[in-house]
């Protein structure tokens, strides 16, 4: 096992154990994220969350590292029923550089995480639905049915997430102040 992913071992469930270390040094040193993406698919789950959590930290950053892997995060982030893995690639799909199938083939994913357990990961995917959704002019029309719904009847996470969207929507000139 590769340094980076022992510090990312051992521990409680309730941690991110060392993920900012190592968030840190691949940050410095990007040839070593490729370690990271052999990570989750290790046996261990404890290993797989935490390396997920630092995948999803440093490509907020670095987005453009994820492009070598996206086959490989795609398979995973479909084949996965690890809560916390799905949340993390429901943060991270947005960000891969997605051809017209591959996007097709991460929306069927996402929809498939609207019907997870957790409201965690349904949201997250609702957000990632409609971020898809904006790199494709015919998608957007579609999708707004579906998150005008799940704002009316999912979680309360997801009821503010999909309010926060829909506001994106509405020119600001026409949105009531709160205070009405």
């Amino acid at each position: 096992m590769h340094r980076l992913l022992k510090k990312l071992s051992g521990g409680d469930r309730r941690s991110v154990g060392r993920s900012n270390e190592v968030v840190t040094h691949v940050l410095a040193s990007p040839a070593n994220f490729r370690h990271l993406v052999k990570g989750l698919a290790a046996d261990d789950p404890l290993l797989r969350m935490r390396t997920a959590d630092a995948i999803e930290k440093i490509t907020s950053h670095r987005p453009e590292l994820l492009r070598p892997h996206k086959g490989k995060l795609l398979a995973i982030a479909g084949s996965t029923t690890q809560q916390e893995i799905r949340w993390h690639a429901a943060l991270i799909i947005p960000r891969l550089e997605l051809t017209p199938k591959e996007r097709a083939a991460a929306l069927d994913i996402l929809f498939d995480y609207l019907r997870d357990k957790s409201s965690i990961v349904k949201t997250f995917a609702m957000q990632a639905i409609w971020d898809l959704s904006s790199a494709d002019a015919k998608l957007k029309p579609q999708i707004i049915p579906l998150i005008e719904e799940l704002t009316q009847v999912g979680t309360a996470a997801m009821r503010a997430r999909g309010r926060k969207i829909l506001q994106q929507q509405t020119p600001a000139s026409s949105r009531r102040p709160k205070f009405l």
